[in-house]
């Protein structure tokens, strides 16, 4: 068994001092983590990253959306009852998704099928499939050798069923990166299903202002959506005029949160990573430029955060093939630092790409890195096959628990939409919300909520009449008065009770400082959807903070009182909520202790 331990550790070498600003950071306390792998445990096993064929695989595990069966050949009529079922429990482990792997018994034993048993096997599957009202698709298939005369491989399927209760499955990616890394070309490739001309066209239509036309430079958070069908085929703007259309035709839906890459623009990129809730983050590197800029930044936020990312390394038309492998043996270096513990998996193939997307949600440890071209077009595809086969991050139980607490709404953005009213977008945090409901919003600058009510609910631009918890959305509040509303405030259910804050704890890490940190300082709070600045009141057993050095401080908002969530416990017993702070000339993040 691996044995473990828990080593303190901190992101100094991630946020290195730029320019003429101090840059403080507080991190995550301490972070556990296994040395050493037992075989056959789930998502530590080293087989589990084995990308070729081999004797063994893992052990099946009961949970999750991982199927093994040897094979499926003319079942019994109460075996077929038996099978669909079995189908429905991993659909629901995995959100509407499924994986079912055809020749591999259940210990793992990777044993393949002949030919015509394997025909006979997907031809039941499909029967099964149809029962339930899911589709599939082949992902992969494997050859094995196995004591006998007659090839036999192994065959991987995808089966996919939109939920009863969903218009289509739904992932959040939050894009991540260095000013001028191509973030937004990229997104422009992918949604709208044109190559880039080498001088950014394709970025074009994602952004929001003119000066970012001009400068080429993302100053704002926007979002673009990229679909899939049930059969794995892309859906975008390339054969779709409108975002309706795409929703309509697609059965899973990828939703790029396009963040700023600019130092300047450092409170935007972060306020989208702990606002929107990302269900994972594209961390993307230049790989002329390599890790340079707010790379290190974006990558310590992202670990601080715990946010689960993998890596792209663009503009590889650019640069000589020597060049990109440096590139990428940088990024492995780093990767495999203490502070990052990660296990670096390159894709360069399909089988490549099927095999990181299964171990990037088995296991937060496993970091895919791809290479590819947005105006060659080299290796795009291996991407676009990584995102329609990754599953959602949260599995089935997470969810029926966020659903069964009371409704919770972040208010992220505020509009004001002709003949519709106030309309306020966000993530639904937990509960159900449903058109006609009655809410209270708050809290106002004098710590109070008000009653309203929810008119309509759109996700992705399209009707929607429940919105579930994890799911973003935009809902229309009718003639409700927008000066009452700001950004950072929650929409909650009157029976929850809510409580507000003025003043708060959080245990911090001082990673660097040119000087001393101490009572009296300044600083923009960022917890989940909040942002407001705050004076530290106290440092609790000293006086002032160097770099390197442990506390817990105590902050007090200067302007308006918020509702901040009460801490949940952390893996090592300690109540913690994710924290980030700014100001000019200092950056911090730690948890929120009290």
């Amino acid at each position: 068994m691996g044995q473990m331990r828990e080593l303190s550790w901190s992101l100094s070498y991630l946020l290195p001092w730029q320019g003429s600003a101090f840059w403080v950071s507080c991190c995550l306390k301490r972070i556990t983590w296994r040395l050493g792998w037992s075989p056959g445990e789930k998502g530590e096993g080293l087989e589990q990253y084995a990308v070729t064929a081999g004797s063994y695989v893992s052990l099946q595990a009961e949970d999750g959306n991982i199927e093994y069966k040897l094979k499926l050949v003319n079942p019994s009529q109460y075996r077929f009852e038996h099978l669909v079922t079995q189908m429905k429990w991993r659909l629901q482990e995995g959100r509407g998704e499924a994986v079912y792997q055809i020749g591999v018994e259940d210990n793992g034993l990777l044993v393949g099928l002949a030919d015509e048993e394997m025909r006979a096997s997907l031809k039941t599957l499909h029967r099964m499939a149809e029962k339930v009202g899911a589709d599939i698709t082949v992902l992969r298939e494997r050859e094995v050798d196995y004591d006998s005369d007659v090839p036999r491989k192994i065959t991987e399927v995808l089966v996919r069923k939109v939920p009863d209760n969903q218009q289509f499955l739904d992932l959040r990616v939050a894009v991540l990166g260095n000013v001028d890394s191509g973030k937004s070309t990229l997104l422009g490739v992918l949604t709208q299903g044109e190559l880039d001309n080498g001088r950014g066209r394709a970025r074009l239509n994602l952004f929001r202002h003119l000066h970012e036309i001009q400068s080429g430079r993302t100053s704002s958070i926007s979002f673009e959506i990229l679909g899939f069908n049930s059969r794995g085929e892309v859906v975008n703007y390339s054969d779709s005029r409108t975002a309706e259309q795409i929703c309509e035709s697609s059965s899973k839906m990828i939703t790029f949160i396009d963040l700023a890459g600019h130092h300047k623009y450092l409170r935007t990129t972060i306020f989208g990573l702990t606002s929107y809730c990302p269900d994972c983050a594209l961390l993307l590197v230049s790989a002329n430029t390599g890790i340079a800029g707010t790379t290190r930044e974006h990558l310590g936020l992202a670990l601080a955060l715990k946010v689960p990312f993998f890596i792209v390394v663009s503009k590889v038309d650019l640069c000589s093939k020597a060049t990109v492998e440096r590139t990428v043996r940088q990024l492995e270096r780093v990767l495999k630092q203490p502070g990052c513990h990660k296990l670096p998996l390159l894709v360069t193939s399909d089988d490549d790409a099927v095999t990181a997307a299964q171990q990037f949600a088995q296991s937060p440890n496993v970091t895919p890195i791809f290479t590819l071209s947005s105006v060659s077009g080299e290796s795009l595809d291996l991407l676009k096959v990584f995102l329609n086969i990754l599953p959602p991050l949260t599995n089935s139980k997470e969810q029926e628990e966020l659903m069964q607490q009371l409704t919770e709404f972040q208010v992220d953005e505020i509009y004001t939409v002709p003949e519709v009213g106030t309309v306020v977008g966000g993530t639904l945090s937990s509960g159900i919300c449903r058109e006609g409901d009655q809410l209270v919003v708050g809290p106002t600058d004098d710590g109070r909520f008000l009653e309203l009510k929810v008119c309509s609910i759109q996700r992705n631009r399209s009707a929607c009449r429940v919105l579930r918890a994890g799911q973003a959305a935009t809902l229309a509040l009718g003639d409700f008065d927008r000066a009452l509303l700001r950004k950072g405030m929650v929409m909650v259910s009157p029976e929850m009770n809510p409580t507000i804050c003025s003043v708060f704890e959080a245990e911090i890490v001082l990673l660097f400082h040119a000087t001393t940190f101490r009572r009296g300082f300044q600083v923009t709070v960022h917890v989940g959807n909040v942002r407001q600045t705050a004076v530290v009141e106290k440092i609790h057993a000293k006086d002032k903070l160097r770099t390197g050095e442990k506390a817990v401080v105590r902050f007090r908002f200067l302007k308006h009182p918020e509702y901040l969530k009460r801490p949940f416990p952390s893996d090592c017993g300690q109540k913690i909520c994710p924290l980030v702070c700014l100001e000019p000339k200092v950056q911090m993040e730690g948890v929120a202790c009290e």
